[in-house]
Formats: C-alpha cells, structure tokens, sequence
C-alpha cells in the first residue's frame, strides 16, 4: 500500500509532536513535520523549518495529501503584546490563511485545523453544553482569532474545493503538559490545605491520546468532510474529582477541604480574582454526540487512564 504524505504544522508544540509521533507508527501516513526549530523529531522522518509569524516563505506542499494545522499563537494568562488582537491575527488568521491558500493550490485534499473550544464562549449553564453548531461567542483575542481563521478556512474551501475539517477542542491535557495543569500537579506535591474539596462543576477535557486519535481519524474519514468537531474524553468531571484523581497517583500531601463552594466564590470575588472563579468553579462541557455519530468515534482512553499518565510523567520530571 501506498504511503501518503500528512504535513503537520506546530510539530514541536504539545499537541502537533504527539500528532507526529502517532502518524510514525501508521503504516499508511507519513508525517511531515514543519517546526521552527530543530527537535527530538529530527531524523525521526521528513522536516521543514516554517514560522507561522513570518509566513513570507511557506513550506513547500509536494505531494502532501493532507494537512494537519496545529501551530498557533496560543492563548496566554499575561499578555504583553500592546494589541492582543492583533497579535492573535498576524499568526492565527494571517499566517493560516497563507498556509491554506497554498496548500490549496498545491492540491492538498484536506485541511485539518486545531481550533479551540473558546470559539464557542467560556462558561456553560447546567444541562447546556456547548455544540458545534451554536453561534459563536468567543470572548477574549485569541478565541476571535481561531474563529475567524475558521471562517476564512471555509471560505478558501469553497473557493477552491479543498476539504476543511475543524477540530475545537477543551482543555487538553497528557503527560510533559504545562502552564496551569503542570502548576495544579506542582501544588498536590506540598502539604497545603486547599479549599476545593466540594465544587461541583463540569469540566469538559480531552487526553492528548484521545485529541490525537480523533485527528488521525478525520485525515481520511468521509464523515470528517468540510465539518466541524467538538471533542473531550467522553466523561466530565468536576475540579475535586479531578484534582484526587491526580492526587492518588502523585501521592500528593495537599488536603483537600470540603470549603462550601458559594463561600469560595465570595472570597475570591473579594480578593479580586475572577478569572480565577471561572477556572476552578466555573463549568465548561461540551456535547460530542454530532462529533461520535458522524465519525462512529469515541475517546479510546478514558480520563483515569489519561490523568494517570499525565501524573507518572509529571512524577517522572520531578526526579
């Protein structure tokens, strides 16, 4: 059987290296990674060097049959760019739009962007979650500039006939993962008391495994053609479930106290940290009935599998 060539942007990024290094075990896929510099990947298969920020020179598409679009300016907790907008569209619109255009010129069968699920908005309401045919809202630059890179995607594939698939995924997680999720690891490690022992949110993820497996099958897939994804594990859960799942494994020495939730939320309300009560009381889930039906997918690990590897790898660092 033939192999054909998948180009994989962002590939030294979280999710576009895990995407690369799944593709190495397919005997039909071949990866092409593009990375702004060298990587573990090197050698490993074919590599182009591309920066999506200074797209002036853009990689070259021979032979490529797909393109798996991981890299982007990602969202950040302290932004330092003078205009945050602006910064989110010179690399996730401007940048994808010129990646696009020439795939599509090049004959690329099928584009598969990595969007985010801050297209949709921040919060849900018990017993709505979000799908992936609601009207966008997203609420901060970076959201805006995913959604309209995928507005733009649309229209260069109804221009041109190249296939667009758009994956918007939640919190991704997997072991090496850092920012916020490595920090919360960090904490269960210390004999702190935290007060999070009784919140009874909802909390979309998706495992790096399972994010990845959904990628791969929307590469060929007939049912991925020119649609739109929402993705997690299958399985919500809330911010005290999740934090004594990684808790058993690390071992951790924090203890969790059973805080009444709307006390938690006055005091944080008080100390000024609001951006902090969405992330930790908030709920945020996503509906993947559409996502599992048109693809006959369902998330391969489930959340204590995935969260269990993710601890190990983070015990494993900490050696």
């Amino acid at each position: 059987m033939t192999s054909r060539r998948v180009l994989v942007t962002g590939a030294t990024g979280f999710v576009g290296e895990a995407v690369v290094l799944r593709l190495l075990l397919d005997q039909v896929l071949t990866p092409v990674a593009v990375v702004r510099r060298a990587s573990c990947l090197s050698g490993l298969c074919p590599a182009v060097m591309f920066d999506l920020a200074s797209s002036n020179e853009l990689p070259e598409f021979e032979n490529i049959d797909a393109v798996i679009h991981a890299a982007a300016r990602v969202h950040v907790m302290k932004e330092a760019a003078p205009d945050a907008l602006a910064a989110f569209r010179k690399v996730n619109v401007d940048g994808t739009v010129k990646l696009a255009r020439k795939a599509a010129q090049s004959g690329v069968r099928r584009f598969i962007f990595i969007s985010s699920i801050k297209v949709n908005g921040e919060v849900t309401l018990p017993g709505h979650p979000f799908k992936a045919d609601d009207i966008p809202a997203p609420l901060d630059a970076y959201g805006i500039s995913k959604l309209e890179a995928e507005e733009a995607l649309k229209s260069i594939g109804k221009e041109t006939g190249m296939e667009v698939v758009i994956i918007r995924p939640p919190l991704v997680y997997g072991p090496g993962v850092k920012a916020n999720f490595y920090r919360m690891m960090s904490v269960l490690t210390r004999r702190l008391p935290l007060p999070m022992g009784a919140i009874n949110n909802r909390r979309s993820m998706v495992g790096i495994s399972n994010l990845v497996d959904l990628i791969v099958t929307c590469v060929d897939h007939v049912g991925a053609r020119n649609q739109t994804f929402l993705v997690s594990d299958g399985r919500d859960l809330s911010t005290s479930e999740l934090l004594r799942c990684l808790r058993e494994t690390i071992g951790g020495k924090a203890l969790l106290i059973p805080f009444p939730e709307v006390v938690l939320r006055a005091v944080l309300r008080l100390c000024g940290m609001h951006s902090v009560i969405q992330r930790v009381c908030g709920s945020l889930q996503v509906d993947i009935t559409a996502t599992k039906a048109a693809l006959g997918w369902s998330a391969p690990y489930s959340p204590e599998v995935e969260l269990k590897k993710t601890a190990l790898k983070f015990l494993e660092s900490q050696q």
